[in-house]
């Protein structure tokens, strides 16, 4: 067995590697959750994909690490934290070898799956790592800060960095660069990374785990094959009514369990539940801005995939700088002030778009995408922080892959929901139809900010507050009651709100 060492007999330049290392793995599944976006029309052309199969190359990825991401907590709290997150950057780098080989849509698609067996033992179990290893409250806010800053660097550089190579080397090398990094990251987790375990990991639960993968694949796929087989089928009203039993039972039967796959009382704090939702929101209008905003600038500016990519350069340079000013702020006075600004800059991009059109001057194209850019910056500092805030060491890992699973499954809705929207709105070509047809997809973009806005005032009171100290009581029973009677929780920075 491997020994376990002790948070506390690293040092600080020790403690720091291993956030890089974890970052690491970090970067590659951020970048392949966009990176992918700018290649969609290469991919169509090559492989004879329609609109829906676009929409399932992004979502069979986010769907399956969406599906996962708990149960792979879970087992890492079991057997192993570096064991599992050694695993998964082998799994990954395998899927992005198979997926640079694809010979046809369906290989593509279900080498994606195998991409994200691999990414879901990633993101959450390196979070475990750090919030293990970083021991100290405010030392640890801010190695969430840098975690929630790469998060948010990772998915914007993704159009960027996949322009580059679509363009120079064809769409299968976007798969490939995930390659020599995953693999470093591999060697340097082996020489430097402690392993580390829940004192007393929960029991597995296999019922939960297909339920909730029945109700996300079924869910999803009804909205994406909805318009072409219509939405009366057989097919999919069959999907359809198995995606809501599904959901009707998840929480029935996690509360039935002991050691649930997902403890519901997490949501019980106003900030957890608020957290979850800004992830499902900001996600949604990053998988929705980039899936029409890519085949808008191809498809209707005709622009080539590496000046598509360059067109993006104000998101990526915006959330460079605002990712890692959100998480100090989140460290020091809370999320609300992220969150407040967060929320309109998105509203008032989507509002922007709500006038594009297919000479739309390039002013409004570059304001839209600053605000784009300062809205995600700003977000996933607080998301990432209010998720493990107060949460016991020993159920890290569970939280955070809470907040990762909001996260893809706001991305797959978001790419299958608003692109359903818009490409059924599409008369005609997509060089004339979609831009007037993509103004509804603006338009939920818009009111999902409004909903993020709206919660960062909310979850950042005295009364919020208040359910997060009670929930943490409730998960961590050793913890000393105050003498007026109200239990007490551990002060981390995001409590000390003003």
């Amino acid at each position: 067995m491997t020994d376990v060492t002790e948070p506390t007999a690293l040092t600080r330049r020790r403690r720091l590697l291993i956030l890089a290392i974890c970052c690491l793995s970090l970067l590659i599944v951020g970048l392949d959750n966009t990176i992918v976006n700018v290649a969609l029309p290469a991919i169509q052309r090559d492989l004879h994909a329609p609109a829906s199969g676009l929409q399932w190359v992004i979502a069979a990825y986010t769907l399956v690490l969406a599906s996962l991401l708990i149960l792979s907590g879970s087992v890492a709290d079991r057997v192993g934290r570096r064991r599992i997150f050694q695993l998964g950057l082998l799994l990954f780098v395998l899927g992005s070898l198979l997926c640079s080989i694809a010979p046809s849509l369906g290989w593509l698609i279900a080498f994606r799956a195998v991409q994200a067996i691999g990414g879901s033992m990633l993101n959450p179990v390196a979070m475990s790592i750090i919030t293990n290893v970083f021991t100290d409250p405010r030392e640890r806010a801010q190695a969430i800060g840098v975690w929630g800053g790469v998060v948010g660097i990772s998915m914007a550089l993704g159009p960027v960095l996949g322009g580059l190579l679509v363009d120079s080397y064809g769409w299968p090398s976007i798969f490939l660069i995930n390659i020599p990094i995953g693999l470093l990251a591999f060697v340097l987790a082996a020489r430097f990374v402690p392993e580390s375990r829940a004192p007393k990991p929960r029991r597995l639960d296999p019922v939960g785990q297909l339920l909730a993968i029945v109700a996300l694949g079924a869910g999803t796929a009804t909205i994406i094959e909805g318009p072409g087989q219509g939405w009366t089928s057989p097919g999919i009203l069959t999907l359809a009514v198995v995606a809501l039993l599904a959901l009707i039972a998840f929480p029935l039967w996690e509360r039935s369990r002991r050691e649930p796959l997902l403890d519901l009382r997490f949501f019980r704090s106003a900030p957890f539940s608020g957290a979850t939702v800004i992830a499902v929101c900001a996600f949604a209008s990053l998988g929705g801005f980039l899936f029409l905003n890519t085949l808008y600038l191809q498809e209707v500016r005709h622009y080539s995939p590496v000046e598509a990519g360059l067109w993006t350069l104000p998101i990526a340079a915006f959330t460079l700088v605002c990712a890692p000013i959100s998480g100090r702020i989140v460290g020091s006075r809370g999320p609300r002030l992220p969150l407040l600004i967060a929320g309109p800059a998105l509203a008032a991009s989507g509002a922007l778009l709500t006038r594009l059109t297919a000479t739309s001057p390039p002013a409004l194209l570059l304001l839209a995408y600053s605000l784009f850019g300062l809205g995600f910056g700003l977000v996933n500092a607080p998301i990432t922080n209010a998720a493990v805030s107060g949460m016991p060491r020993a159920q890290a890992g569970v939280a955070a892959a809470v907040a990762s699973t909001s996260r893809q499954v706001g991305q797959s809705l978001g790419v299958a929901v608003i692109g359903t929207v818009v490409t059924a709105a599409v008369v005609g070509p997509l060089a004339t139809g979609l831009a007037p047809a993509s103004h509804a997809g603006w338009w939920i973009i818009t009111a999902l900010g409004g909903v993020i806005a709206l919660l960062g005032v909310v979850t950042t009171t005295g009364w919020a507050r208040g359910t997060a100290e009670r929930v943490a009581a409730r998960l961590d029973p050793t913890a000393p009651a105050p003498a007026s009677g109200r239990p007490a929780v551990r002060p981390t920075p995001s409590d000390r709100l003003r």
